[in-house]
């Protein structure tokens, strides 16, 4: 039996368009999300895509025809495709006695064929928390041709460049962005003129951590939490009472925008093409209430009140300069790690005098193999072995869920002082490194941080920070936690102190070390006895034979 798919809703206000292409023959096997016909409505122009997947019975619409909202596009026989969730017979009653699961997972890289034609190339999903970025450098100019994964522009995001590969190829037509500019995430960097056998590299978002409900609680407090969050913002729509743009989204996931009062015009997809999912309408909402929040006077803090700078011109001339990226994504991270992480901070001294005479007796060796024999690099190895013997080191909280995170893994971030500001690049799987690869390590990655070369890689998937401010001075200092860790060691300059040995005061090298903490997941007397395992372990290198 032949199934029709008709033309679904494509916003409010619109109840008929122009065909100006149909992409589609019989007999043609059709996938979900394939873009079937091209229609022209108001000042928009929008490819519709399937919502099915099965085999082309007949195709009901020609160019230059006017079709309604609900007029059939296409008949087809699902042999062998599965129909999407939202057409399941309402007779058929849904599973809600076992708990709905979703997995974190990786990012989803498929291949495809590219249509022929005018494609557009979007800055794709680059990391979990990136939403744009600074375009420091374009590779490409019009006219040019631009092959598969060839890098089209440079884009610096938070603390990291990146150079970001086309995921389409063929001549250039037209460029959109330009250095200096910023980028977000879906925005159109260029029009390129493709052909048929063009490979596409299609990215999707991570599904969300792990999660187990009942999906009647779920719902139940989906309306509620509904009520009670999102703000309805006033729709954009153009002189004719027409949206700008046709937003590719499911009917169903236009009646939920509605029903929340988000504008599905006005959301960003992460699906192939731009399609807009559920959770893009969550995401945009949820920024949008941060916003509102914002502008109403509140920051990130609970309960902190936004006070206005005064007049500073009044008691002499002044200069204002424009916050770096770096400077302001360092700002508003740390803003918000100490407005909500409870911070402690732990001091305690090691003495260092014995492993001083043994870094300098095999610094030349670890010179032979690329590195450079410092203290940082044989804290990185200590605590990687304290985060094993203290695992609520090694953890995040998730105070969303009430849950710890305990990782199995040992990344370590080391902060690098740069033009641009603090960068802390992450080392990774640092327990299965012996010193001298970890000297090596740390000596190529505080390269790339001072010559801007650090990717977005470089930067995530830190577990626990070591900052060492003993090659400038001081004696002790309170760093601030770098959240989603749990613990930060700040590391001072060491100096010659008395110590009384033996019935006898002598010179010792005394290295000062300050631990801050979340008090959330760590007493005092946890942080007391981390700090002084790994002085210990300073003072005596075997220890991390023994227990490390």
């Amino acid at each position: 039996m032949a199934l029709e798919f008709k033309l679904p809703e494509l916003g409010e206000n619109i109840e008929s368009a122009d065909v100006t292409r149909v992409l589609i023959k019989i007999g043609e096997k059709v996938e979900q999300n394939q873009p079937i016909v091209e229609i022209e409505t108001g000042k928009a122009t929008v490819e519709v895509p399937s919502e099915v997947s099965g085999i082309v019975d007949s195709v009901k619409v020609r160019v230059g025809d006017k079709i309604k909202i609900g007029a059939t596009l296409f008949t087809y026989s699902t042999a062998g495709a599965t129909l999407k969730k939202a057409e399941t017979p309402k007779s058929q009653k849904p599973e809600i006695s076992q708990p709905a699961v979703k997995k974190e997972s990786e990012p989803v890289i498929t291949t495809k064929t590219q249509a022929p034609g005018k494609v557009e190339f979007r800055l794709p999903f680059l990391g979990e928390g990136i939403e744009s970025g600074d375009v420091t450098k374009v590779l490409v100019k019009p006219g040019d041709n631009v092959e598969f994964n060839q890098s089209v522009i440079e884009l610096e995001t938070g603390k990291a460049s990146v150079e970001v590969p086309s995921e389409v190829s063929g001549k250039v037509l037209e460029v959109k962005v330009q250095s200096g500019a910023k980028a977000a995430v879906g925005d159109v960097i260029l029009i390129v003129m493709g052909s048929s056998s063009t490979p596409v590299k299609e990215v999707s978002k991570p599904a969300p951590a792990l999660r187990v409900e009942s999906q009647t609680k779920q719902a139940s407090e989906t309306q509620e939490e509904r009520s009670k969050m999102f703000v309805p913002p006033v729709l954009s729509v153009t002189k004719a009472g027409m949206p700008d743009k046709i937003a590719p989204a499911a009917p169903s996931v236009r009646k939920f925008a509605r029903e929340i009062g988000i504008d599905i015009n006005e959301v960003s997809g992460s699906g192939p093409s731009g399609r807009i999912s559920i959770d893009d309408v969550k995401l945009f909402a949820k920024n949008l209430n941060q916003k509102i929040r914002k502008e109403g006077g509140l920051t990130g803090g609970i309960g902190i009140v936004k006070e206005t700078l005064p007049d500073f011109s009044k008691w002499g001339d002044t200069e204002r300069t424009e916050m770096m990226n770096v400077r302001r994504k360092t700002a508003e991270h740390l803003s918000y790690a100490w407005s909500t992480i409870p911070h402690v901070t732990q001091f305690d001294k090691a003495d260092i005098t014995d492993l001083e005479e043994l870094r300098k007796k095999y610094s030349k060796t670890v010179e032979q193999a690329g590195g450079k024999l410092t203290v940082t690099a044989i804290l990185l190895k200590v605590i990687a072995s304290a985060l094993k013997k203290f695992p609520q080191f090694n953890s995040s909280v998730d105070m969303e869920r009430k849950e710890v995170v305990y990782k199995k893994y040992y990344n370590i971030g080391v902060a690098v002082d740069t033009e641009k500001g603090l960068l802390v690049p992450v080392i990774k799987n640092v327990d299965k490194k012996n010193i001298t690869e970890l000297s090596a390590d740390l000596a190529e990655i505080s390269r790339k941080a001072k010559d801007k070369k650090l990717t977005i890689d470089d930067m995530q998937g830190g577990n626990f920070s070591i900052s060492n401010l003993g090659g400038i001075g001081g004696t002790y200092f309170t760093p601030i936690v770098n959240s989603p860790e749990v613990a930060i060691l700040g590391v001072s300059r060491g100096a010659m102190e008395p110590k009384f040995v033996n019935g006898g005061f002598v010179p010792r090298l005394m290295l000062p070390l300050s631990l801050s903490y979340d008090h959330r997941i760590i007493d005092g007397a946890d942080a007391a006895r981390f700090i002084r395992w790994v002085a210990e372990a300073l003072e005596n290198p075997f220890l991390l034979n023994l227990e490390g």
